[in-house]
C-alpha cells in the first residue's frame, strides 16, 4: 500500500514538473515555427503568438521546479564557497526562510488573483486567463514544500552536528 500510494505521488510530482512543462514546450516550439513558416510563406495566423507565450508561462514556471528538484539552479556561490560548512548551513536556513516566508506571503494573494481572472478570456484563443497564470500558484506551492524540506534536512544536520 506505501509502495502504492509513494509510485502515485512520485507520477504526480513527475506530471506537474516534467510531462506538463514538456508538452508545452513541444507545443510551443511546433506553434512558433508554425507562426514564422505562415508569416513569411502564407498569410499570418493571429493565434499563435498568444499561444506561444502561454506555452512559454507554463513551460518556464513548471520547468523551474524540476530545476530545483535538481539543484540546478545558477548560482553564484563565491562567498559562499569561502566559509565553513556550519557556517553554510546558517546561510542556506536564512535564505531558504526568506524564500518561504516571501513566497507564502505571496501565495493567497496570487491564488486570489487567478481565481478573478477567471472571467477573462485571452483575445483569440478564448482561452480563460486563470488557467494561464495557474501555473504561477502552483510554482510557489511547490517551491515552498521544496524549501521548506531543505529547511527541515538543514536544521537535522545542525541538530545531529553532521556538518558534510
Amino acid at each position: 500500500m506505501k509502495t502504492a500510494l509513494k509510485r502515485a505521488g512520485k507520477l504526480f510530482i513527475d506530471t506537474i514538473e516534467i510531462y506538463i512543462p514538456f508538452a508545452a514546450f513541444v507545443t510551443l516550439f511546433i506553434v512558433f515555427i508554425t507562426g514564422i513558416f505562415f508569416r513569411y510563406f502564407l498569410k499570418p495566423l493571429t493565434w499563435t503568438l498568444e499561444l506561444s507565450l502561454i506555452c512559454f508561462i507554463w513551460t518556464s514556471l513548471l520547468g523551474g521546479l524540476f530545476a530545483k528538484r535538481e539543484d540546478a539552479h545558477v548560482a553564484f556561490t563565491m562567498v559562499y564557497d569561502a566559509v565553513s560548512p556550519l557556517i553554510q548551513i546558517w546561510m542556506r536556513l536564512i535564505g531558504h526562510s526568506l524564500l518561504v516566508l516571501s513566497f507564502a506571503i505571496g501565495l493567497i494573494p496570487s491564488w486570489k488573483y487567478v481565481l478573478f481572472m477567471g472571467y477573462k478570456k485571452s483575445n483569440v484563443l478564448k482561452i480563460p486567463m486563470d488557467l494561464v497564470f495557474l501555473p504561477f500558484v502552483i510554482f510557489l506551492a511547490f517551491m515552498i514544500g521544496r524549501y521548506t524540506v531543505d529547511i527541515y534536512r538543514d536544521t537535522r544536520k545542525l541538530i545531529k552536528g553532521d556538518l558534510s
